[in-house]
């Protein structure tokens, strides 16, 4: 084609760089890849939320309907980790279960309990659990009013003790007595053990008051223990107690085979 042919020419056709080209249709393909990588991060949340939510209402109902609750009490639970790959594998890493108002033997408190390695697909097995009952004064009084002798409507929460008040009698004169009584579990039973003794005001120990008082002062100086495993399964063993606040909190340790031998679902005898 001539020069002037081309001067007449409507327009011109530029010659096309193809390196840029190249370069853009990698940067949408980063920007896809990143794209469908985010989407499907948040579709792997997403999913773990809602099988959370559902493994989370079974576990509340089931509790539930195993403990007599009411239909609208409150009932916490937690799932560690991802929920989704658990679910996969069969097994529940840790499942924390709590609510404020549980009755067990008699006595209603605050119950916080985590279960290990629960397995989903195997009669529900797992390796173990631990909890803690919370009780206040009140239900600390109607625990203790089934020992025969115990004060326990004078009984408080003054921590690290558990404080309860009483009479001395003596030279026919009734004496005021504070006892402050150490709270420890011991073979599975709740040891209440005097720390200290106020007598007409005065604070000593409970040797001090055997050595004054002699038999007199047996019914204030003794240990008190209350047995636990009557009233809760035999898989479950009382390993700890102590005054946390307005409190007393009693730590259990629980057998992972509790949920597949049902021996250890029956309770226990005190002896």
């Amino acid at each position: 084609m001539t020069d002037d042919a081309r001067s007449t020419f409507p327009f011109e056709i530029p010659e096309q760089d193809a390196a840029p080209r190249r370069r853009r249709r990698w940067v949408v393909w980063v920007v896809a890849i990143v794209i469908v990588a985010v989407l499907a991060v948040a579709a792997w949340f997403a999913g773990d939320g809602i099988a959370r939510a559902m493994v989370t209402s079974v576990i509340q109902q089931q509790v539930k309907s195993q403990l007599a609750l009411p239909a609208d009490q409150q009932v916490d639970v937690q799932l560690s980790g991802q929920v989704i790959p658990q679910l996969i594998g069969g097994r529940l890493d840790d499942v924390r279960v709590s609510s404020s108002q549980v009755s067990a033997g008699g006595v209603t408190g605050a119950a916080d309990v985590t279960l290990h390695g629960l397995d989903l697909w195997n009669d529900h097995a797992m390796t173990g659990g631990e909890g803690t009952i919370r009780l206040d004064e009140q239900q600390l009084r109607t625990l203790l009013a089934a020992q025969q002798g115990f004060p326990a409507e004078s009984v408080g929460l003054a921590a690290p003790n558990v404080t309860a008040s009483s009479q001395l009698s003596f030279l026919g004169a009734q004496i005021p007595v504070s006892i402050a009584l150490t709270p420890s579990a011991k073979d599975g039973a709740l040891v209440l053990t005097p720390a200290s003794l106020q007598i007409a005001g005065a604070t000593a120990t409970a040797d001090d008051v055997r050595a004054r008082f002699g038999a007199l002062a047996a019914p204030l100086t003794q240990s008190w223990t209350i047995c636990v495993a009557g009233s809760i399964p035999r898989g479950i063993t009382l390993t700890g107690v102590s005054v946390e606040a307005s409190d007393l909190a009693a730590t259990f340790s629980i057998d992972g085979r509790i949920l597949t031998d049902a021996s250890l679902r029956q309770k226990g005898s005190c002896g």
